[in-house]
C-alpha cells in the first residue's frame, strides 16, 4: 500500500480488538497507535475527531469513525476506502505517524534506565554490620534475629565517627526516616530512641514480602519518579509476554526474561520509596501498577492460587516491603485504593487505628480501580499500565472497555442486566441497590448501544439485576 491505515486504541478494548480483526481478516495491513503509551496522541486525536472513544481508524485522510462505522460501511464504500489508500501516499492533513512517536518508539520499546544515586548511609549500614553489633537479640521469651540496639549504636558513633551524642541521635534518625531500619515493632511514631529499643535493618526482617531481602543502596525516591521507571520496565515486559487483548499472560516466559529479573532485583528500591508526598493521581498510578506486577511476581514465584482457601490466603500474604512497612495485595486494593475499607469477607478494615499506612491511604475510595487490579484470573479486566499524569482519562478508559466488553451484558427483551461479579463483590463502592448500580455502569460506558438499551432499562424502572459467574483460572497463555 502507498498510503496507511491508522487504529488509535488502548489495550483490552473490545471494540478495537474487533476492528483489528476486522481488518485482518480482509488481508489489510494497518498501524496500531497505543494511546495508554501517548497522552499526547490521545488529546490531538480528540481534537481531531471530537471523540474521547477507542477506536479511532482512519483511512490516509479518511476519519471512518470506530467499529460500529466500520463494520457498516457496505462493501463498496469499504473498497472504495481500500483503493485510495493501494493508490495514494498518505496526503499532509492524514495522521502522520512521525507525530505520534514516544520516546519509546526513539529509543526501541524495550528501552528502560533506572535513577539511582548511591545513599551516602548505606555505607553507613555496611559498616554497622561489619561492627558486630548487628547480631540475635533476645527479649523476655522472644529472640530477634540479626537486630541491634539503640543506645548501642550511638555509643559506637560516638566512638568510631568522634561524633557529638546528638548528632549521632541524628544519624541514627536518618537510618529511621530512610527506611534502612525501623525498630523490630515498627513503632517509628516516636522517633529514634537512644536506649534498649531494638532495631532491625528491613532486609533482614523475618517477613515473606518478596522484596524482603533484596538490598538496594540508591537514595531513597519519590513515588513520582521511581512510580514511572517502574512503569517503563513492568510494560517493556507486558509488551512481550501479553496477549493482543491484554488478556492472557505467558508467565513460563516471563520467568526466563532478563527483563523480569532486572525488574525483581530493583524490587528493593521499593523498601525505602518516599510515599508521604505523593499526590492522589502519584498514588493511584503507583499502586495499581505494583498490584498488578505483584501479582505476576508471585505467580511466577510461587505459581498461582487453585482454590477458595490458597486465593484468600493469596490475597493476604503475598505482598512487598514498601515504604518501610508490608503491604499485602489486600492492602494495596482495600487499604489505600479504597481508602481502609473491608476487604470481601472480613470484619475488619486493613488498617486499625494507628496505623502508619493510613497516612498513605487515599482519602476517598476510588471505583474505578476495580478495572485496572488484574488478579490473574480469566475474568479480571485486561492488564495494562497506568501514568500518574493521566490517571483519571486512563481509569475512565478502562471502566468503559470492561464494562462494553465481558463486564455487562443486556438483554432488552428479557430486561436484564448481567454485570461482573466484582460489582457484586464491591456493591459498597457501585451502589446501594440495582438502580443505582445500573446507573454508574450506565454513567462509565462509551457510546454504544448497549448503553442506550441500558438507559432504556433504566428509565422503565423494570428490569433484573444478575451477575455475569467469575472464571477463576488462570490467565495464562
Amino acid at each position: 500500500m502507498k498510503g496507511q491505515i491508522i487504529i488509535f486504541s488502548i489495550v483490552g478494548c473490545p471494540f478495537c480488538i474487533r476492528s483489528k480483526g476486522y481488518l485482518e481478516q480482509l488481508g489489510l495491513e494497518y498501524v496500531d497507535i497505543n494511546l495508554d503509551k501517548n497522552p499526547a496522541a490521545r488529546k490531538a486525536i480528540i481534537e481531531r475527531t471530537g471523540k474521547k472513544t477507542v477506536p479511532q481508524i482512519f483511512f490516509n485522510e479518511v476519519h471512518v469513525g470506530g467499529w460500529d462505522h466500520l463494520s457498516k460501511l457496505t462493501k463498496e464504500e469499504l473498497d472504495q476506502l481500500i483503493k485510495k489508500v493501494e493508490e495514494n501516499e498518505s496526503p499532509p492533513d492524514a495522521p502522520q505517524l512521525k507525530d505520534f512517536k514516544t520516546e519509546e518508539d526513539d529509543n526501541g520499546e524495550d528501552a528502560f534506565d533506572f535513577h539511582c544515586e548511591l545513599d551516602e548511609y548505606g555505607e553507613l549500614v555496611k559498616e554497622l554490620r561489619e561492627s558486630g553489633l548487628v547480631k540475635d537479640r533476645k527479649k523476655g521469651l522472644k529472640t530477634y534475629k540479626n537486630s541491634f540496639v539503640g543506645k548501642e549504636v550511638v555509643d559506637w558513633l560516638v566512638k568510631a565517627k568522634s561524633l557529638e551524642r546528638h548528632a549521632a541521635i541524628d544519624m541514627c534518625q536518618q537510618l529511621v526516616d530512610r527506611h534502612f531500619g525501623h525498630s523490630v515493632n515498627k513503632d517509628t511514631a516516636t522517633g529514634f530512641k537512644d536506649d534498649a529499643t531494638i532495631y532491625r535493618f528491613i532486609e533482614d526482617d523475618e517477613g515473606t514480602a518478596l522484596n524482603s531481602n533484596i538490598h538496594s543502596a540508591c537514595e531513597p525516591q519519590p513515588a513520582s519518579l521511581l512510580g514511572e521507571e517502574l512503569r517503563q520496565l513492568i510494560l517493556s515486559i507486558y509488551n512481550s509476554h501479553l496477549s493482543r487483548d491484554g488478556k492472557k499472560v505467558d508467565y513460563k516466559a516471563i520467568a526466563d526474561d532478563p527483563k523480569f529479573k532486572t525488574y525483581v532485583k530493583h524490587t528493593g528500591i521499593l523498601q525505602r520509596v518516599i510515599l508521604k508526598d505523593a499526590t492522589r493521581q502519584e498514588k493511584l498510578a503507583f499502586f495499581i501498577n505494583i498490584y498488578n506486577a505483584l501479582v505476576i511476581h508471585a505467580f511466577v514465584a510461587m505459581g498461582p492460587p487453585v482454590n477458595m482457601w490458597q486465593r484468600y490466603k493469596f490475597f493476604n500474604t503475598v505482598s512487598y516491603v514498601i515504604s518501610g512497612y508490608t503491604y499485602s495485595l489486600n492492602d494495596i486494593e482495600n487499604g489505600i485504593l479504597r481508602a481502609n475499607r473491608k476487604p470481601i469477607g472480613s470484619l475488619r478494615k486493613p488498617f486499625p487505628k494507628g496505623d502508619p499506612r493510613l497516612l498513605v491511604a487515599l482519602p476517598n475510595p476510588e471505583p474505578k480501580v476495580h478495572f485496572a487490579l488484574v488478579c490473574g484470573a480469566k475474568s479480571c479486566p485486561p492488564i495494562k499500565t497506568y501514568s500518574a499524569a493521566d490517571i483519571d482519562n486512563q481509569l475512565r478508559l478502562a471502566a468503559e472497555s470492561f464494562l462494553e466488553g465481558d463486564g455487562c451484558t443486556v438483554d432488552i427483551q428479557r430486561k436484564e442486566v448481567k454485570v461482573s461479579q466484582i460489582l457484586k463483590w464491591y456493591k459498597e463502592d457501585f451502589g446501594s441497590n440495582k438502580t443505582e448500580i445500573a446507573s454508574f455502569v450506565y454513567k462509565h460506558m462509551g457510546d454504544c448501544e448497549k448503553r442506550t438499551q441500558l438507559n432504556e432499562l433504566i428509565n422503565s424502572g423494570s428490569f433484573k439485576l444478575s451477575h455475569i459467574p467469575y472464571d477463576w483460572g488462570v490467565n495464562s497463555k
